[in-house]
């Protein structure tokens, strides 16, 4: 390859890059402003101000791109979270983790999401709000599939703090842990149990959270249902 065909193919990558990463941009907005279902690639392409055929080529599809946003959004991937438990149980030489350790663990990576450097944490909260409350067609699957391993990896720790409970109610207080916590990450109130009652902390994910801690725990100590 000459010197010149090898800076055209340098600049061709250089391009490439920099439209996947306005298309990206251009969704985000789009998903977060209009919500997955109302957004088209075309829309998106537009206000990215390139081809249709640029995000097929870097996305496959729209449900591919919606993954690609959020994969960007929630910033390292989800084996770092499985790593960071794993050390914690290697800390733990070998003793179960007890249930306040993991409920920490679970809200601390949360709330890392809200601070990510990939994206400010309002928007983040905007995104999973609209994934949560505005379904449609390819929200269920919104999550890489990586994340089952985080969810699966917790389920083992969670049952190892709690031999004496049935798995299917260790499985269950986690959906109920993981539901609220998204709930709280999300901001959308749609009881609006926080603007009647005049919580001063609704707004901030992190103060939210914290004060959620102690409840989960007391949730996961509680008698096995039934």
């Amino acid at each position: 390859m000459s010197a010149s065909s090898a800076q055209a193919a340098a600049a061709a990558g250089v391009e490439r890059s920099d439209a996947r990463t306005r298309i990206l941009d251009a969704a985000e907005h789009l998903f977060t402003e209009r919500g997955y279902a109302a957004t088209s690639i075309r829309m998106i392409t537009g206000r990215a101000g390139v081809p249709v055929a640029l995000a097929h080529y870097h996305f496959g599809s729209k449900q591919g791109l919606m993954e690609a946003v959020y994969q960007r959004a929630l910033g390292q991937p989800g084996n770092a979270r499985v790593n960071y438990l794993d050390r914690l149980e290697a800390e733990s030489a070998g003793a179960a983790l007890s249930i306040e350790v993991l409920v920490e663990a679970f809200i601390t990576s949360a709330l890392r999401l809200t601070r990510s450097d990939g994206i400010p944490g309002a928007v983040f909260k905007q995104l999973i709000g609209r994934a949560f409350y505005e379904p449609g067609p390819g929200t269920e699957a919104f999550f890489p599939a990586e994340y089952a391993e985080v969810i699966d990896r917790y389920r083992q720790a969670f049952m190892r703090a709690l031999p004496a409970l049935p798995e299917a109610d260790v499985v269950w207080r986690m959906y109920f842990f993981v539901g609220i916590v998204a709930y709280a990450m999300a901001g959308k109130d749609v009881m609006r149990m926080t603007e009647i009652c005049d919580l001063k902390e609704a707004g901030d994910a992190e103060a939210v959270l914290r004060r959620l801690t102690p409840f989960i725990v007391a949730g996961f100590k509680a008698p096995p249902a039934g």
